[in-house]
C-alpha cells in the first residue's frame, strides 16, 4: 500500500509566505504555494477568499483564476474556490476575524458577482443562514451546484432546519466563528452537531482553535461525516514571524497560534495538513484509517470527488 499522504484542503487562504487574499497576488508566490503544499502532500484544495468589500473580493477571486489558468501546477493542486463571506453574522464573536464594515446580508446581485468572478471555480460559499433572508441566496448557489456551508453565524435550530431542507450541506470550522461564551445548552455548537447526519462538518485540528480533547469528541460525534481543515494561512508551512492575511498583521508565535494583536480571536491558522495530521494521531488518539477519512477521503466525498485511498 502506498504510504505517502494525499490532502485535499477544503479551506487555505495562504501557505508558505504567500497571502492569497492579498491585492496583485504574484504569479511566482501563487507558483511557490503550490509547490509547497505539493511537496508537503497536498492533492488538491480550494483556494480561499475571505470576507472584503464586494469589489476587493470580486478582484481577488479573479486574480486567482487568472494565475491558476496559466500556471500547469496550480490548475492541478487548485480544485477549485472557497468564498467565506461576507454573507456572514456581523455580532462580535460569531464574525472572528472578518472585517465589520464589509459584511453584508446575502443578496442576489452580490452573490451573482462573485460567482462571476470565480469563472466557473467557485465549490463552496460560507454564509450565515440567519443572513439570507428567505433563504433566496442558499436556494441560488445549490442551484448553481455550490456547496453551500453555514459558518460565522447563529441561526436558531428552526432557521438551521430550513437551511438544511434548501441544501445546506456543510459547516465551517465548527468551534470557532462563535463567541468565547455562550448558553451553556442552546448555541451554534450543539445544534450543528444534533444535525450531523446531515451535514459535513469541518473543523481546524491544529490543538490551536480547538483543545485537542475537545476536537476528539466533537469528531466522534460528527462520525463518518467530519472534515479536517487547515485554515491555513501565510505562515503554514513555516514558523514563527509576521504574517498576513487579507488586512491583519499576524504575529505567530513558537506555539504556532495565529491571533490578532489584541488576542481577541485567531485570524487563520499556522499549521498545515501534516501538522494537524500529527495533532490527530497524538492528540485525537485517531487511527489511520480515521484520519484519512478526515483529511483526503470525506473533503472529497462532500464535493462529489473521487476518493483517495492511501493511508495517512
Amino acid at each position: 500500500m502506498n504510504m505517502n499522504p494525499r490532502y485535499f484542503d477544503l479551506q487555505v487562504n495562504g501557505y508558505a509566505g504567500v497571502d492569497f487574499n492579498q491585492d496583485n497576488l504574484p504569479a511566482e508566490g501563487l507558483h511557490h504555494a503550490c509547490t509547497k503544499m505539493e511537496e508537503d502532500g497536498v492533492d488538491g484544495f480550494m483556494a480561499t477568499i475571505v470576507t472584503d468589500t464586494i469589489e476587493v473580493m470580486e478582484r481577488r477571486l479573479a486574480r486567482l483564476v487568472a494565475l491558476r489558468q496559466q500556471d500547469d501546477l496550480a490548475s492541478r493542486v487548485i480544485a477549485g474556490l472557497h468564498i467565506e463571506g461576507p454573507f456572514i453574522n456581523p455580532e462580535e464573536g460569531y464574525r472572528g476575524a472578518h472585517p465589520v464594515d464589509a459584511i453584508c446580508p446575502a443578496n442576489r446581485s452580490d452573490a451573482e458577482r462573485l460567482l462571476e468572478a470565480a469563472g466557473g471555480l467557485a465549490r463552496i460559499v460560507t454564509l450565515a443562514p440567519e443572513m439570507d433572508k428567505d433563504l433566496a441566496v442558499t436556494r441560488w448557489l445549490v442551484e448553481q451546484g455550490v456547496v453551500v456551508s453555514a459558518g460565522h453565524c447563529n441561526p436558531s435550530m428552526d432557521q438551521l432546519d430550513a437551511a438544511l431542507d434548501v441544501g445546506l450541506s456543510m459547516y465551517t470550522h465548527l468551534g470557532n466563528g462563535c463567541p468565547m461564551t455562550l448558553n451553556r445548552h442552546d448555541n451554534i455548537i450543539q445544534r450543528v452537531l444534533s444535525r450531523a447526519e446531515r451535514l459535513w462538518i469541518c473543523f481546524i485540528a491544529d490543538g490551536v482553535h480547538v483543545p485537542s480533547y475537545a476536537l476528539a469528541t466533537y469528531l466522534q460525534l460528527a462520525g463518518d461525516r467530519a472534515i479536517v481543515v487547515s485554515d491555513a494561512m501565510s505562515a503554514a508551512g513555516l514558523g514563527p514571524g509576521s504574517y498576513t492575511l487579507g488586512r491583519w498583521t499576524v504575529e505567530v508565535g513558537e506555539d504556532l497560534a495565529a491571533w490578532a494583536p489584541n488576542r481577541a480571536h485567531l485570524v487563520g491558522s499556522a499549521m498545515n495538513l501534516p501538522q494537524m495530521n500529527e495533532v490527530l494521531k497524538k492528540g485525537c488518539n485517531t487511527t489511520a484509517t480515521r484520519r484519512n477519512a478526515l483529511t483526503s477521503v470525506n473533503p472529497r466525498r462532500a464535493l462529489g470527488l473521487p476518493c483517495k485511498t492511501e493511508e495517512l
